[in-house]
C-alpha cells in the first residue's frame, strides 16, 4: 500500500474500466475517467501495489453528493468539515478475495481518523459484494439516499459510517470477502 502518484493513474484507469465492465462500478463511465479517479476533492489517494503491478485504488475526499453529505451530517451530528468520504475503491478482478479491498478501506479509514474526521462512504444498493465488505469491516449503516444523476436512472445508495475501532491495514486483513466493486460514486 502506498500513496498514489500521477504515474499510477493509467493502471488505475484500467482497473476502473475492468470493474465497470464486471460490476457496473463506477455506475457511469465518465469521459474523463482520470479526473474521476484523481478528483480535486481528494485529501489523499492510495494504490495497492503487488510486485510493481497496481491492483487497487482508494481515495479520501472532502465531499460527496449533497444527499450523502446531508445524511452523514444528520446521522453523526458533525459539520461537513469533520467528515472524510472514502471513495473510488476499486480492486482488479484478478486479485479479489485476497484482502486488497479491506486493506485499501482500512488505509483510507485510518487516514480519516488520523485527521480527526469521521469516515463515511456511500454505495449503490445493487453492489452487494461491496456492502458485505463494509459490513464485515464494521461499518454502520446510517441510511439510504436517492440520487438522480444527469442522463441516468435514479440510484439508491446506502450511506455508511466508519467504525471507531477499525482494525486498519497494519492488522492482518484475513479473508475479506468480495471486494472488487466496493466504491462510492461521489
Amino acid at each position: 500500500m502506498r500513496r498514489r502518484t500521477e504515474g499510477d493513474l493509467d493502471a488505475c484507469e484500467r482497473i476502473a474500466r475492468a470493474t465497470h465492465g464486471l460490476d457496473n462500478y463506477p455506475v457511469y463511465l465518465p469521459g474523463d475517467l482520470r479526473s474521476f479517479l484523481a478528483s480535486p476533492d481528494a485529501i489523499a489517494a492510495w494504490v495497492a501495489d503487488a510486485g510493481g503491478d497496481i491492483v487497487g485504488h482508494v481515495a479520501l475526499h472532502t465531499r460527496s453528493t449533497s444527499a450523502v453529505m446531508d445524511l452523514a451530517c444528520e446521522a453523526t451530528g458533525l459539520p461537513i468539515e469533520r467528515l472524510g468520504f472514502v471513495a473510488r475503491l476499486v480492486v482488479a478482478p484478478g486479485t479479489r478475495r485476497a484482502g486488497v479491498g479491506r486493506t485499501l478501506l482500512g488505509t483510507a479509514t485510518d487516514e480519516a481518523t488520523r485527521r480527526g474526521l469521521q469516515p463515511v462512504l456511500d454505495v449503490v444498493t445493487v453492489h452487494q459484494a461491496a456492502i458485505r465488505l463494509y459490513e464485515n469491516a464494521g461499518w454502520i449503516l446510517a441510511g439510504k439516499v436517492a440520487l438522480q444523476l444527469e442522463d441516468l436512472p435514479r440510484l439508491e445508495e446506502l450511506v455508511y459510517l466508519g467504525p471507531s475501532d477499525y482494525p486498519g491495514p497494519s492488522d492482518s486483513p484475513g479473508p475479506a470477502g468480495p471486494a472488487g466493486s466496493a466504491g462510492a460514486p461521489a
